[in-house]
């Protein structure tokens, strides 16, 4: 029997390492990757396959299945998950009929919120945590672009079997994904929320790119007092981060891509729905509901979510 791995979401993470997987396992007499998607993007990858462009090269790859028909899609051993946070709940209702009680579910948002929503739909399945650093789009329906050389993907449970824990790693390894199967998964998860949280907030609130906030002072001082405020929450949850996260991600920041920006501010350039939500509001509910204020995340949420 071959492990059925689903990928559902094919914008800049589910497209790129979803590309990855479907690549190294073309044809594999173990390994089926499906691509669950509709409309133009299936349309495009049946045509022509999935592109995926990087700063030094172009491929292209077909899975063995690119399909929204459950029938045709069947029951999987894992799903990988990542598409927009505002999806979540109507995405994986819709698929109810290919998950079974064993099937392995691994959340690749940008938000942390994630596994707690998907078990209440799946209570019985593992839900495992997640989360990925990249700089990837959607360019055109089937195409995505990479940008820079950082790439990794991190995940893990304290309560999913080991053995399938270890195989989803040896799977991800073969296809050359960078990927770390941790034990502390949530303060991995919760690291890269900080990152990803505060650029988002400053990008789309400053309608700025990673080096305009970085060469303007004030940009950066914005996205520093909210890297403290989302710090000051995620230590009164008891999470055991880093002393230094702040200045870590900080970091991160300055290792980025200056002419990259957050998802959050394309798709509000884009007129698009964003996850202000589960990125900025997010922050502000938590610091209420821990006693942690939080001016500039608030200030922010007032006016990307009136």
């Amino acid at each position: 029997m071959k492990t059925r791995i689903g990928i559902l979401g094919l914008g800049g993470v589910g497209g790129y390492f979803g590309g990855l997987l479907a690549k190294t396992y073309y044809k594999s007499d173990d390994i089926e990757i499906i691509f669950i998607a509709r409309g133009a993007t299936q349309n495009a990858i049946i045509e022509n396959g999935l592109k995926i462009i990087t700063d030094d090269a172009e491929i292209i790859v077909r899975p063995e299945l690119v399909s929204n028909n459950l029938d045709e899609i069947g029951v999987l051993d894992y799903l990988i998950c990542a598409t927009k946070t505002y999806d979540i709940e109507e995405s994986l209702v819709a698929l109810k009929k290919c998950i079974a009680p064993e099937t392995i579910i691994l959340p690749l948002y940008n938000g942390v919120d994630a596994p707690e929503r998907i078990q209440k739909i799946f209570p019985e399945n593992d839900v495992l945590q997640g989360c990925v650093y990249i700089i990837s789009m959607i360019t055109l329906p089937g195409t995505i672009r990479k940008i820079g050389f950082y790439e990794k993907l991190f995940f893990g449970s304290k309560t999913a079997p080991v053995s399938k824990l270890n195989k989803l790693q040896s799977i991800f390894k073969k296809a050359k994904i960078e990927s770390y199967l941790v034990e502390d998964i949530e303060e991995t998860v919760w690291e890269k929320f900080i990152f990803i949280s505060a650029l988002a907030s400053t990008t789309s609130y400053l309608n700025q790119n990673i080096g305009e906030v970085l060469n303007n002072s004030e940009s950066k001082e914005l996205y520093v007092q909210l890297l403290h405020e989302i710090d000051a929450v995620a230590k009164a949850k008891g999470l055991k981060l880093p002393e230094n996260v702040v200045q870590q991600t900080i970091i991160k920041l300055e290792k980025s891509p200056k002419e990259a920006t957050s998802s959050m501010h394309r798709d509000l350039l884009a007129g698009k729905n964003t996850e202000a939500i589960s990125l900025t509001k997010f922050v502000v509910n938590e610091g209420i509901k821990y006693g942690v204020q939080t001016p500039f995340y608030d200030k922010i949420s007032a006016v990307l979510l009136p």
